[in-house]
């Protein structure tokens, strides 16, 4: 499953569970989304550029830098995965109570920890 489809699933279950409307659940959900694209675009960088990069200063003089963008893939991810958390406690939090099955309730966090139903 590509991250777009987890996306959508985490989508449809949370719609299911009626969190999908919530403020929070929106603008967090968003947020993480597009932090993730954000470290997915570092990582690009990072294997394009390698780790090392050479800045060039007057007179022709280089010196070897580590690559900037290292550093803030290292926040992007700190920050995706502070997100991740609080999206989970909108989640549990914030669900639906009304729901009357309370197996199909947990579906939304299982999915999100990995465990599909088969």
């Amino acid at each position: 499953m590509t991250l777009n489809e987890q996306a959508q699933e985490i989508l449809r279950i949370a719609e299911k569970h009626g969190v999908e409307q919530n403020f929070l659940f929106i603008t967090t959900f968003e947020r993480y989304s597009e932090q993730i694209r954000i470290s997915n675009n570092l990582k690009g960088i990072i294997s394009s550029e390698g780790t090392m990069v050479t800045k060039e200063y007057v007179k022709g003089r280089r010196n070897l830098y580590v690559n900037p963008a290292i550093t803030e893939y290292n926040r992007t991810c700190t920050a995706a995965n502070q997100t991740a958390q609080t999206l989970m406690k909108i989640i549990t939090t914030m669900r639906s109570d009304s729901d009357p099955d309370k197996q199909e309730e947990d579906e939304l966090l299982a999915f999100i920890k990995g465990h599909r139903k088969t």
